[in-house]
């Protein structure tokens, strides 16, 4: 099978590169060999390499830039996966993409199920839901993961930040009223590559799913189990976990308003693979485990 594998360099990017070359072979374009903004550009790339499937870990995330650049990372975020999406639905091929907890409202306490309205309070938000539904309707066969808190030992991420201010400073305010589950991007690509060896097997999964780890979490929370399981691996800090003092999201204004209720629930993921995803602390120990071995 061949594999064609955009978004490459990101964290999700990263870890679907390795997790996917037992399928087949992984093209994989970098950012200098190919410009995602280009139309014309991309659908060359398509014909040249003819993929049999297409997984889509490019995305703008840049959150609070989307605010004043919306163009950019509606190009990324929505006429992307919409490009992509018409081919592989021409083609008869299956499109794999992520999405984010981003487009749901954020309010109340329950964990968001796939049937749940949604409502995005930012236009990075408002770009992922585009992206969504030109995916849907464009007829192909899909699969569309939405994650929320996505990290890894590689890459830009809250777990790489708290670990560099953790080792310089002896406290930190972080906000604790943001609710979700930390995402790991090895996680992600774990489940997708068992989502396409059961499509292999016949027993395909198509539309939309929440991916995340069990349980639940605050940034704040986020923060001292980082600082608590680092210093068990006795990295080096500064801070403990009972040095992080939560704020509430109001003291920490952001050109984008963030939900609230990041919660997704996983149930129908977990239903259809048959399996019980693990919970979000032991992937952050994982994960730290394996930056340790790496190094910034």
């Amino acid at each position: 099978m061949t594999i064609l594998l955009l978004g490459s360099t990101g964290q999700v990017g990263f870890e679907l590169h390795r997790a996917l070359a037992p399928l087949g072979t992984v093209i994989a374009p970098l950012r200098g060999q190919l410009d995602l903004g280009d139309a014309d550009g991309l659908a060359g790339a398509l014909r040249a390499t003819r993929p049999e499937l297409i997984v889509n870990a490019a995305a703008w995330t840049a959150v609070d830039a989307a605010e004043t650049e919306r163009e950019a990372a509606f190009d990324l975020n929505a006429r992307l996966p919409e490009q992509l999406a018409r081919y592989a639905a021409i083609a008869g091929i299956p499109l794999v993409h992520y999405s984010s907890d981003y487009v749901y409202p954020g309010h109340g306490e329950a964990p968001w199920r796939e049937e749940d309205a949604t409502g995005p309070l930012s236009v990075y938000g408002e770009s992922k839901l585009a992206g969504d539904e030109a995916v849907v309707a464009s007829g192909a066969s899909h699969l569309i993961f939405r994650t929320s808190w996505v990290y890894g030992a590689r890459g830009h991420n809250f777990m790489k930040t708290m670990l560099r201010l953790g080792a310089e400073r002896d406290s930190l305010k972080v906000v604790d009223d943001q609710i979700g589950a930390p995402t790991p991007a090895r996680l992600i690509a774990q489940m997708t590559l068992l989502a396409l060896y059961r499509q292999r097997l016949g027993q395909p999964l198509s539309g939309v799913y929440h991916l995340a780890p069990r349980g639940e979490t605050s940034w704040r929370g986020f923060a001292a189990e980082i600082f608590r399981v680092a210093q068990l691996l006795e990295m080096p800090l500064t801070i403990t976990s009972e040095q992080v003092a939560g704020i509430p999201t109001a003291e920490y204004p952001t050109p984008a308003r963030r939900p609230l209720n990041s919660r997704l629930d996983v149930t129908r993921l977990e239903k259809d693979l048959g399996l019980t995803l693990p919970d979000w602390q032991s992937q952050l120990a994982l994960t730290l485990r394996e930056y340790r071995e790496i190094g910034p």
